[in-house]
């Protein structure tokens, strides 16, 4: 079926979905190749990688090296992780810093150094900030000055694929696009996704409304491979907004907080986690989260405090948490912060080689709309944003150093640009936090199997936001053929696994 009975054309060598930090990263190492990156928003503050937090993990300390870092990811993933990836990322971290520097970034130092923090599950203190928690802010304005500057490089808002266009025998040519003035087709010899992951499709999230798994969904559409679905992480301390009846996104509250020193305690005033795991508040962020839900559920509510490790520095320290908390009228120099679990990472995606490849050819991912391998069972802190950098700079230059094919004839696309209506996507992500959230059983599983498939009957086949309810589905299928709990993945009915 035709969308449109005039459709615009445009052609790239290679196009970019997505503006985030992987994306622009391939796009800039793509140089020379004429590049095009489109995106619901092209500005330094939309997606994910903006609001970034926590910061940049680097093996850059004396006491420290990248064999070291790659242990901790491996031990954070539940050694479910594809070694040669967590080589490669460990390894291409501090290349990544030096590329930053050059390109302007401002980090935070002491002295003439690089203030390097810690984080949970880390075992030395190698995490990379800028202006105390705005790490994601400053990245994405380095790269997006960069991109503007980029002869190579066009940057254009306001579009959206809501297909992959693919030839006759089955090879994606580019994408079909809404946007400002109708639909487009992109034709394009490489296509990269980068359009994040799917957590924003649950209702309490750390995540903007555009990390709904688009990419993925019209990856899956074109017969690309999906893996790892079951493995979504969700943040220990999001800013507890739920008696305030709010949904959607809740700011997120920073690891480098508890890096800090500051405290988790139940609704008694007790410090839950000094029993649970040597770490504490540093443990692996799966255990925390859960045990955050935990003494949620337990005693009513939970607490950040650092009222003493922070204290009065709190404005010059963290500056987006001290926002945050003041716009819900709360003073963390003065009262301990309420938080809660939500949605934050997913460790899956479109499954991709070592250079970042799709099963279908001419498609590629990068960044969390992509399954590398590299985080395993369990994102290790601050290791989003440095994958970005890292895969997203060598799939860039892996495509210079090609030869690419002449995009073949683009097949009319299957379907049409309509949205997943927002009654719903809302019912939908209240479905997901109730029935596939951070603790999951068989029950609650085949009850959101039962509940999307109910969805489904109500979304015409042609409408393409379809799709992210097929994403979802195969998400929960994921998680119920997952009969153990490992990581991120967490089943009361099972055997937890070593």
């Amino acid at each position: 079926m035709s969308p449109a009975c005039h459709t615009r054309e445009y052609r790239s060598e290679v196009l970019v979905l997505g503006s985030g930090a992987a994306g622009l990263s391939a796009a800039l190492a793509c140089a020379p190749r004429a590049t095009t990156v489109l995106s619901v928003g092209i500005s330094a503050e939309d997606g994910s990688s903006h609001w970034a937090q926590g910061g940049i993990a680097a093996a850059l300390g004396e006491d420290d090296n990248p064999l070291l870092h790659a242990t901790d990811t491996l031990q954070a993933g539940s050694y479910r992780n594809d070694q040669q990836a967590v080589q490669r990322l460990s390894e291409g971290a501090a290349e990544a810093i030096a590329r930053l520097l050059a390109g302007g970034a401002e980090f935070d130092r002491q002295g003439n150094t690089l203030a390097l923090g810690r984080e949970a599950a880390h075992s030395r203190a190698r995490i990379v900030h800028a202006h105390g928690d705005a790490t994601g802010a400053e990245l994405m304005r380095t790269l997006y000055r960069q991109a503007v500057a980029a002869r190579h490089l066009q940057l254009l808002g306001s579009h959206r694929a809501f297909e992959l266009a693919q030839d006759a025998a089955g090879r994606v040519v580019g994408a079909w696009v809404e946007g400002p003035e109708g639909v487009e087709l992109w034709q394009a010899a490489a296509v990269i996704l980068a359009t994040g992951g799917y957590a924003g499709l649950y209702h309490y999230t750390t995540n903007p409304a555009t990390s709904d798994g688009g990419g993925m969904a019209i990856a899956r559409l074109a017969g690309a491979a999906l893996k790892d679905l079951e493995f979504v992480q969700f943040h220990p301390t999001a800013l507890d907004l739920h008696r305030s009846g709010a949904s959607g996104r809740l700011p997120l509250v920073t690891e480098a907080l508890r890096g800090a020193g500051a405290q988790l305690l139940d609704a008694n005033g007790c410090r839950f986690m000094l029993n649970l795991h040597p770490a504490a508040e540093l443990a692996p962020r799966d255990l925390v989260a859960r045990a955050v839900w935990r003494a949620g559920h337990d005693t009513g509510r939970v607490f950040l405090d650092a009222r003493t490790t922070v204290g009065r520095a709190f404005p010059q320290r963290f500056p987006t948490v001290f926002a945050a908390c003041r716009a819900a009228g709360i003073d963390p120099r003065s009262e301990p912060i309420p938080v809660t679990p939500a949605a934050h990472y997913c460790m899956g995606g479109v499954q991709v080689d070592e250079h970042g490849a799709s099963s279908v050819e001419g498609l590629y991912a990068v960044g969390e709309v992509a399954a590398s391998g590299v985080h395993g069972a369990n994102r290790l802190a601050s290791n989003s944003l440095l994958e970005g950098l890292v895969f997203g700079y060598e799939l860039g230059r892996y495509l210079t150093g090609i030869a690419l094919p002449i995009p073949g004839q683009a097949l009319p696309p299957r379907h049409r640009p309509q949205h997943l209506p927002d009654h719903i996507r809302a019912e939908l992500g209240r479905l997901l936090w109730a029935e596939a959230s951070l603790i999951r059983d068989g029950q609650s599983l085949e009850r959101a199997a039962a509940g999307i498939e109910s969805m489904l009957g109500t979304v015409e086949d042609t409408a393409s936001g379809r799709g992210l309810l097929l994403l979802a589905s195969a998400a929960v299928a994921a998680m119920q053929a997952r009969r153990e709990s490992l990581g991120a993945h967490f089943r009361t009915d099972v055997v937890a696994m070593a």
